[in-house]
């Protein structure tokens, strides 16, 4: 029996993480806990402050709509193919029936400014409402709504009015320049920062509430309230039949997969936010948190990878194009950052938030992102695998992207012998890694390609000249004595990073160095068998407590086991993985393998994409094997035909 304290049953006020339903707009998220209160939500954007901050402190705002006396649900699900949550209640004889819902409606704007979209409009956009709506399926049920907003992450007090009469309500706070609109069947009654309403639901009816912070008007009766929700249904699921995805059992976790990784994007921008969330902490009561609702350049890869695979060119052609908008915007090398802003910010000063206690009270809660300044050598090859990802299947090299292109390898050519913070982002001293040598290779390689493709052979030649020195110096200086690939150029330390050289094509996975690397990982950084990115005991990261094993990092093991050739072990540590979902299919960044709890930042974006290529990887080997059955065609494609790119991600 494991009694460590952080493994000991107890009692507490929040739920657990993975027990939260996301929704999303692609403009605002929410994280719903299953009370049915919704807990954590920012306005207007998915990284203003909150307005519902509940899963940071108790004090810090929440919105229930839910039975009065009962607290656990008899159910919760995802209408399929879609990012509504659907909760049902039962109370006594009664049940009752709840969906929540990020409101999507036809394209509206006409004038530019009115809209923050940068990239083309689709004919869907974000209608600015939460909507809710109750159906009492039989028998009756007493049902409460509680709306207490908490502006500017639980440091502004929200004070309600009435607007005509005791279905309309508006909520705002001194100092906050954000009405928020409460519309509902329901008579409301105001107390201090709290609205409120109760009924008793009978068979058949149906009642709603809308919460309204833009300048579409929120529905007014049921029927109108049920027609918006169909209609946001519609979206999602069409959106869905535009993706390709393979005849598999597994095809419903790519397909939440693709729903979350949608619901993450910014649709203004095309950005993808690395979570929804902030300091929710990697391990109970730790240190480690941090605030994820940015993206990430060294993500764009494996971004553009997963959603090109599942056939979303549109979603991965936007993200590209707001990758070279930030690169277009850096005035030299020395200006572009490894993260920004979804709308392009630079300055993500990080600053500690004392009002709020933290999730379970693990402090501190930081908003801002000091990573914004450090320098890592590894975003230029994550940019270059981006454009070499993006020239494959546009079959082009546009004459926007090709000087940039030639500034990103001149970049990391200047800087790859440098030390650096390196992909996990430590803050101690820099070190020589490995994983950043090997993505300024990718850098050198995916440039010489690139050159090829635009037909500049002598460029081309360059560059490939100095791949090769870069190869030649890592595999001199960074391997051990067992063959090994370690953590920093003279360390013995493994890291998880390592598992990313056959996924970028660094090796060739049949290289006995690249073996033992994905075996030793697996044998000795592990925690029963899920991967931990370091053993922290061995790097100086900066940071002080415990952490989980990153759900990253275990996929990437699955992909690299296949890759080298372990494939029944590959599928697997993949269904383990795929078993270790929460109950509605979503992942955060970290999960305690003794009890399945997940920890970090919810849902995590790149954990998704991590997910997308083990899952494609396991199928790819399952139609070998079967095709080999058959007596048909059994050699994989040829390694440059796939590109089966890593992804990365970052503390």
């Amino acid at each position: 029996m494991n009694d460590h304290p952080e493994h000991m049953p107890r009692v507490s006020a929040f739920p657990r993480i993975d027990d939260y339903a996301f929704i999303s707009d692609s403009e605002v998220t929410a994280l719903i806990a299953p009370s049915g209160a919704i807990e954590w939500m920012c306005l207007p954007r998915m990284d203003s402050p909150s307005v519902f901050g509940a899963v940071l402190d108790r004090s810090a705002g929440s919105f229930r709509f839910a039975p009065d006396d009962i607290a656990t649900p008899a159910d919760r699900r995802y209408i399929p193919g879609t990012m509504v949550m659907e909760t049902s209640w039962r109370s006594g004889e009664g049940w009752a029936t709840v969906r929540d819902v990020l409101l999507v409606g036809p394209w509206r704007h006409q004038q530019p400014g009115r809209s923050a979209h940068r990239r083309a409009p689709t004919d869907y956009d974000a209608e600015h409402i939460l909507l809710r709506i109750v159906h009492c399926e039989t028998g009756q049920i007493q049902f409460v709504l509680d709306c207490q907003p908490a502006f500017d992450y639980g440091r502004a007090c929200a004070t309600w009015e009435y607007l005509d009469s005791y279905h309309f309500a508006r909520a705002g706070a001194e100092g906050v320049d954000l009405p928020l609109r409460l519309t509902t069947d329901l008579r409301l009654g105001l107390e201090g920062s709290r609205a409120i309403a109760r009924t008793l639901l009978k068979d058949g009816d149906t009642r709603f509430c809308a919460l309204s912070w833009g300048s579409r008007a929120a529905p007014e009766t049921a029927e109108e309230a049920g027609e918006r929700l169909v209609g946001t249904v519609h979206h999602w699921r069409h959106w869905l039949a535009g993706g390709r995805f393979p005849d598999h059992p597994w095809s419903a976790q790519l397909t939440r997969s693709a729903l979350t990784l949608k619901g993450l994007t910014f649709a203004p921008t095309g950005a993808i936010v690395a979570a929804p969330t902030t300091s929710l902490p990697e391990t109970p009561g730790g240190e480690r948190n941090w605030d994820y609702r940015y993206t990430w350049i060294r993500d764009s890869a494996f971004a553009l990878w997963g959603l090109y695979t599942l056939g979303f060119n549109w979603e991965a052609n936007d993200y590209f194009s707001h990758i070279i908008n930030l690169a277009e915007n850096a005035e030299n090398a020395e200006d572009m950052q490894i993260v920004y802003g979804i709308g392009g910010e630079t300055d993500l000063r990080e600053r500690a938030l004392d009002n709020l206690r933290g999730y379970d009270n693990a402090g501190p809660v930081r908003i801002g992102n000091d990573a914004y300044c450090q320098r890592q050598h590894d975003v230029w090859g994550a940019a270059l695998d981006s454009v070499y990802l993006y020239a494959r299947h546009q079959d082009q090299i546009d004459a926007r992207t090709w000087p940039l292109l030639r500034w990103a390898v001149k970049s990391a050519l200047a800087v790859w012998r440098e030390p650096d913070q390196g992909i996990w982002e430590v803050r101690g001293m820099p070190r020589h890694f490995t994983s950043s040598k090997v993505m300024c290779w990718v850098a050198a390689d995916r440039g010489a390609r690139l050159a090829r493709i635009h037909q500049d052979f002598r460029r081309a030649a360059r560059w490939q000249e100095a791949a090769e020195d870069i190869r030649a110096d890592v595999c001199a200086n960074a391997v051990d004595s067992r063959g090994v690939f370690t953590q920093y150029y003279g360390s013995t330390a493994l890291d998880a990073s390592t598992l990313l050289i056959p996924l970028v094509r660094f090796l060739r996975p049949d290289d006995e160095r690249v073996r033992k690397t994905v075996l030793a990982i697996a044998d000795e950084l592990t925690s029963d068998g899920l991967v931990l990115r370091y053993r922290i005991d061995e790097t100086d990261d900066g940071c002080a407590g415990e952490e989980g094993t990153f759900t990253i990092c275990s996929f990437w093991l699955v992909s690299a086991l296949s890759e080298i050739g372990e494939k029944h072990r590959a599928k697997q540590l993949c269904e383990r993985l795929l078993g270790y979902a929460s109950p509605l299919g979503l992942y955060a960044e970290e999960i305690d393998p003794l009890t399945g709890r997940h920890w970090g930042n919810y849902p995590q974006a790149f954990t998704h994409l991590a997910l997308i290529n083990a899952v494609m990887h396991v199928v790819r080997d399952e139609q070998i094997e079967l095709r080999t059955a058959l007596g048909g065609e059994s050699v994989a494609p040829r390694l440059d035909d796939v590109p089966l790119t890593g992804g990365y991600i970052h503390i």
